[in-house]
């Protein structure tokens, strides 16, 4: 019986603050069809984490406070977000992007 019990596992997730959603939500290898290829799902927070630490060359911690996390969660996040993409890249994997627990910042504008 204590097999089918659903276990509490460690604290619930922190909404991560991301600046939007993505443009595009699919990368695959060309000249496959997407019903041929086995998907990686990259999260909108590990997506965001990718842009700031590879795209914009952001330290970790600064990243981290921007998306309302820790510097450790952040390390997490990135490391996974990498790991999916080389898994892509080297055995040709599509990428859907989308999913996890993130909410969108309000831009302030300056006047």
């Amino acid at each position: 019986m204590l097999k089918n019990m659903k276990r509490d596992r460690g604290r619930p997730r922190k909404c991560r603050c991301v600046r939007g959603e993505p443009k595009v939500r699919y990368f695959k290898p060309k000249g496959i069809p997407l019903a041929l290829l086995e998907e990686l799902v990259l999260t909108i927070d590990e997506c965001e984490a990718m842009c700031f630490a590879d795209r914009q060359g952001m330290y970790q911690a600064d990243a981290a406070k921007k998306m309302g996390i820790s510097r450790q969660t952040f390390g997490n996040i990135i490391e996974s977000a990498r790991k999916k993409v080389a898994e892509a890249l080297f055995c040709g994997k599509a990428i859907r992007i989308g999913g996890g627990t993130y909410t969108v910042a309000k831009i302030k504008h300056k006047k």
